[in-house]
């Protein structure tokens, strides 16, 4: 569904005429002197730049529409603050390229980069809810009864309040993998 989504978007970006480089670096000065349909003009003359932009950053992790969304809102963003500098007496970037690359390409190595932290600290958690398991096998047999949280803490090196933290999470992951799944129409409510 979410192809047929980008697909469409794709389709009707395309109804629109791209602005020209001479266009575009016009209406950045004229956005810097508070020209509101400058702006819309600027922005939405520059979706399929925009879109090719997003599609440098395909493959690392975020999904292609979260992409174009955020190089959406970095433009927009950076355009509310180059027109909200006030008089149109303050320095204008000269080169609508130059103002893309600094104003959209940040936004979008850091959700790329933020989506990278995330699945590393998704995957240490992971990793540290097995070696509990584990720790938790070894002194039942070792035992021959279920450790005590502090022995847990003891054997692996840590707090009781995180193994505790860590019992919560592997408690909290077998909950969500037991629910049963929504249908589309539930979904949709």
């Amino acid at each position: 569904m979410h192809d047929d989504i980008y697909q469409m978007y794709l389709e009707e970006i395309e109804a629109i005429r791209p602005c020209t480089k001479e266009e575009q670096d016009q209406l950045l000065k004229k956005i810097a002197q508070g020209d509101d349909s400058a702006r819309e003009r600027l922005v939405e003359g520059s979706l399929g730049q925009l879109v090719e932009l997003a599609k440098e950053y395909d493959g690392q992790g975020v999904l292609m529409g979260d992409l174009i969304q955020e190089a959406n809102m970095a433009l927009l963003t950076a355009l509310a603050e180059l027109a909200g500098a006030g008089d149109g007496n303050g320095e204008t970037p000269a080169d609508f390229e130059v103002f893309l690359n600094t104003s959209v390409r940040p936004a979008l190595d850091a959700i790329v980069e933020e989506q990278k932290d995330e699945k590393e600290v998704g995957e240490e958690l992971a990793a540290r809810v097995n070696v509990l398991q584990t720790v938790s096998q070894v002194l039942l047999k070792e035992l021959g009864r279920e450790a005590t949280l502090s022995e847990l803490a003891e054997k692996m090196k840590m707090t009781e309040d995180e193994i505790r933290d860590i019992m919560k999470l592997a408690l909290d992951a077998v909950n969500v993998s037991q629910m049963p799944a929504m249908t589309e129409d539930e979904s949709e409510e």
